[in-house]
């Protein structure tokens, strides 16, 4: 019988952020932000491994604290500037930690349930290796325009319901699948034949601005 491939997951966190201070740390219902997404994934049985890349101390030692089977990449001081771009840590990464598949995800995303990434990840395997890989992704059916007034998804002369409307995909950045050859090929994650994966709107919330600290609590609340 063939062993049943590895998915480790990859979970980049950065210590400084421009836009909300000390956020990947900062607690959310009386909890560091970053342990959120940890709890969660150490309840997915097929995520065999989780890593964490980072540069904060505080994180290092949260986690060797309170996650020790938690492996810790310190992110070297050359992939530490904000313009570095993911795909580049993410080719880091996979040096240090060789899986059959990867899970990437992020801090910022605490309401992601345990059975969407397991959902996720069966999704992948059940179709690898004619899809290479898997991103998440939110529907839109709304009325868009692009910078100079047009419509992209809807002919303006012609009212239907925004039900009706063909669903337009935006990347929600809470799950990418990939393999080392997908990222190694293209140096990028989403591969030449993706899958996009559905998530609930309520999961998908990426924490980014203050607000979302203060919005995020309460769907936390309204949760338990």
């Amino acid at each position: 019988e063939m062993p049943q491939p590895t998915s480790t997951a990859l979970v980049p966190m950065r210590h400084h952020w421009q836009r909300v201070p000390a956020k990947n740390y900062r607690l959310l219902n009386g909890i560091p932000l970053y342990q959120h997404i940890i709890t969660t994934l150490l309840q997915v049985p097929e995520v065999s491994k989780i890593v964490v890349d980072t540069d904060s101390p505080v994180i290092i030692d949260g986690l060797h604290a309170s996650f020790p089977a938690v492996k810790v990449i310190e992110r070297p001081p050359e992939l530490r500037a904000d313009d570095i771009s993911m795909n580049t840590i993410l080719l880091h990464d996979i040096n240090q930690a060789p899986a059959d598949f990867y899970l990437q995800t992020h801090s910022t995303n605490p309401l992601l349930k345990a059975a969407t990434i397991t959902r996720a990840i069966r999704t992948m395997l059940d179709t690898y290796p004619a899809h290479d890989s898997l991103f998440s992704v939110t529907p839109l059916q709304t009325r868009l325009y692009n910078q100079n007034g047009e419509a992209i998804n809807h002919d303006p002369r012609i009212l239907i319901q925004t039900q009706d409307l063909p669903p337009i995909y935006e990347e929600n950045s809470c799950i990418y699948l990939f393999t080392s050859e997908t990222l190694l090929k293209n140096g990028t994650r989403i591969g030449d034949n993706p899958i996009l994966f559905e998530t609930d709107p309520e999961e998908s919330w990426d924490i980014d601005e203050e607000i979302d600290f203060k919005l995020v609590e309460m769907l936390i609340k309204a949760r338990q």
